[in-house]
């Protein structure tokens, strides 16, 4: 094999590990954040309110979500390290956090009423309850922490940043455009489907969390010289 065709062979075989980097980043932060559990709050603190004002709000709440994101992915690995803490601990504390997550949208609720009430002309609910504690929340810091501690496991750590970078990208872009369409959503849907679809999600979100839990007891044992 020629030269060119070995180094055609490893950048492709390191293209397909980012590749799944990206839609494994992608697919656990768009299901921790799940729209679709965020969409009946905004529709009720929206009621009453235009398409124009919906969608600055539906933009401000996915910025502010944004920001929460890239703070925990610059500065959450400087704060485990004042802390002491390890990567492999958090991935097995972001698992836990990820299982009961997804149990809590599996498992059907006990109170199926709302507390919310519509938002008041001068209300700012981009920032809070929507960006956080609804998207924002255990789930996705854990997610963006657990997933940056796989980056010390690979040969090309801007790659692989990169590629996470992406995937937080894509995924609130994608929160936003439910968000925009929010009405339209829930009339095709219907209650019963986003019923379904919160608890497929949170089937898959559980599995996650028990993947991160397993993959980091590995990685403590063997960086305590167990296996």
């Amino acid at each position: 094999m020629t030269i060119s065709g070995l180094l055609a062979d490893f950048g492709a075989g390191h293209f397909r590990v980012e590749l799944t980097l990206f839609f494994s980043t992608f697919t656990t932060l768009l299901a921790v954040i799940n729209p679709f559990e965020v969409l009946p709050v905004f529709l009720m603190l929206e009621s009453g309110k235009g398409n124009e004002e919906r969608r600055r709000v539906a933009f401000m709440a996915c910025l502010y979500a944004l920001l929460l994101i890239l703070f925990f992915l610059f500065f959450g690995a400087v704060i485990l390290k004042i802390f002491g803490v390890s990567l492999a601990m958090v991935r097995i504390a972001g698992g836990i956090v990820l299982t009961r997550i997804g149990f809590e949208l599996f498992l059907p609720s006990s109170n199926g009423e709302s507390s919310l009430a519509p938002a008041g002309p001068d209300a700012n609910i981009a920032f809070m309850p929507l960006a956080m504690p609804l998207m924002i929340g255990p789930g996705p810091i854990a997610t963006v922490l657990g997933m940056m501690a796989t980056i010390e496991h690979s040969t090309h750590e801007a790659l692989a940043f990169g590629a996470i970078l992406a995937a937080i990208f894509f995924a609130v872009a994608v929160t936003y455009g439910c968000l925009v369409f929010a009405t339209r959503l829930t009339r095709t849907l219907g209650p019963h489907g986003i019923d379904a679809a919160t608890r497929i999600v949170g089937f898959f979100v559980s599995a996650m969390g028990v993947s991160l839990v397993f993959s980091g007891v590995i990685d403590a044992l063997k960086s305590n010289g167990v296996g």
